[in-house]
């Protein structure tokens, strides 16, 4: 069975690293850093920024059982070994941390409540915009509410842009009479 390109190339450098030569043994690591990354990028495709960290775990892993590799082994397979290792653990503890968040419900009264609350201060916005007079009260549900331009607006009320700019200033400021006098 032939070795692949990558095999060749971390296995020499990984054995000549053991054996003291410490530029082999720094392009080793680099090398098998760009290869571990995508070892695992593919993997954890979800967790893009575990990767990096699960990258580090697995060099310090490898320089610290690199005594345990016999040479006359496949280098990846090793290097996979420990990555899968260092993969699970990575997954169990996400689990473990995972069993202790309980998911929300969409039934949740706090739901239910920001919904409500939603359609009372809608009802309560119409309830006040219809105290205003149409000339107050177009120009800021057609501008505000709906997101229309003034120009739209004008065109739409047959006022002019500037009439139009001047009924949703004033109309503005009589809602926050109308509101300062309700909450006080």
């Amino acid at each position: 069975m032939a070795k692949s390109d990558a095999e060749t190339v971390l296995h020499d450098l990984f054995v000549r690293g053991l054996d003291g030569d410490a530029a082999a043994y720094r392009a080793f690591l680099q090398k098998l850093s760009a290869h571990l990354r995508a070892f695992l990028a593919r993997r954890l495709f979800g967790w893009p920024d575990e990767v990096e960290d699960l990258v580090q775990e697995c060099l310090l892993a490898m320089h610290n059982q690199r005594h345990t590799y016999q040479s006359d082994q496949p280098l990846t397979a090793w290097v996979h070994a420990i990555a899968r290792y260092k993969m699970i653990d990575l997954l169990r503890s996400k689990a473990g941390r995972e069993a202790l968040h309980d998911p929300l419900d969409d039934e949740l009264a706090v739901f239910a409540d920001s919904a409500t609350e939603a359609s009372d201060a809608r009802r309560d916005l119409a309830g006040l915009l219809d105290t205003l007079p149409d000339r107050h009260r177009l120009p800021i549900v057609h501008v505000k509410l709906e997101g229309l331009s003034v120009a739209e607006t004008a065109r739409l009320t047959g006022m002019s842009e500037s009439a139009v700019k001047v009924g949703i200033h004033r109309g503005l400021k009589a809602l926050a009479l109308k509101i300062g006098k309700t909450s006080s």
